[in-house]
């Protein structure tokens, strides 16, 4: 997973909790959770949400990033906070709800991924999760173009390593034979988004960040964005009232086990 930076990915704080907020409403209400994983809790407001709707749980918040999880810590003290990798997540007692919102599309072999963290549940429990539909065109496209066709493009090799998730239907496969409940759905969130490079910032503390760390000091990045830029330009044009409509695509997945 990248190295993220917590202000630059609270920037746009209201659109990237609209689909957690989404996710968590399709969790079944009659869930009486008491181990609760927030897989990929960032700076913890989804954790903190989850304490305040099951006051009775223990909530645990798992993230990569030492500065993601200082964010929670700061906020709430009553949540187990944890350091870790998701692909080596094996909590000693089952949870009774797994929720990951946008984390699991860093890792590989979902294949096998979902059915793990399905078996990890306890019985009756609920796996949540929404994850990035990554299509090959739009501002990813660019982006790893750009990288490709610079001076730059030695240092900027296999950078872009979140996968895709297009297809529903492979995790309908791999979920329903472990599902009492399962539901799945897409949803594209048309972001109006302001300032003069909104899909510049939206990613610089995210997927940007790893190519602008690789690049060799100022004026390389200040030559490799310009390059973006116009190529943004053409793609998502601002508007006649200074916004950019910045489409969002966004696969759910509430999965109840056996």
């Amino acid at each position: 997973m990248p190295t993220w930076d917590p202000d630059v990915y609270q920037r746009y704080k209201t659109y990237r909790d609209r689909p957690a907020l989404d996710l968590m409403l399709q969790i079944p209400r009659d869930l009486g959770p008491r181990e609760i994983w927030d897989l990929g809790c960032g700076t913890g407001e989804h954790a903190a949400l989850l304490a305040a709707r099951h006051p009775g749980a223990r909530v645990h918040g798992l993230d990569s990033s030492p500065e993601m999880l200082a964010r929670g810590r700061a906020m709430r003290g009553d949540i187990d906070w944890v350091l870790g990798d998701i692909a080596g997540f094996a909590p000693e007692i089952p949870p009774d709800l797994i929720f990951t919102n946008a984390a699991l599309q860093w890792l590989d072999h979902h294949e096998t991924l979902f059915p793990r963290l399905m078996g990890l549940l306890a019985p009756g429990g609920v796996l949540a999760c929404q994850i990035p539909v990554v299509a090959d065109d739009g501002w990813r496209r660019s982006l790893r173009e750009v990288a490709q066709n610079g001076p730059w493009a030695p240092r900027l090799v296999d950078l872009e390593r979140v996968r895709s998730g297009v297809d529903p239907r492979p995790y309908h496969d791999w979920l329903s034979p472990l599902s009492a409940e399962l539901d799945i759905w897409v949803t594209t969130y048309v972001h109006a988004l302001g300032g003069e490079d909104p899909i510049v910032d939206w990613t610089s503390g995210t997927s940007l960040k790893p190519y602008l760390e690789a690049l060799e000091g100022p004026a390389e990045r200040a030559a490799f964005l310009t390059a973006w830029r116009a190529r943004l330009a053409i793609d998502y044009p601002r508007r006649a009232d200074g916004v950019t409509l910045f489409p969002f695509t966004r696969m759910f997945m509430v999965a109840q086990r056996y």
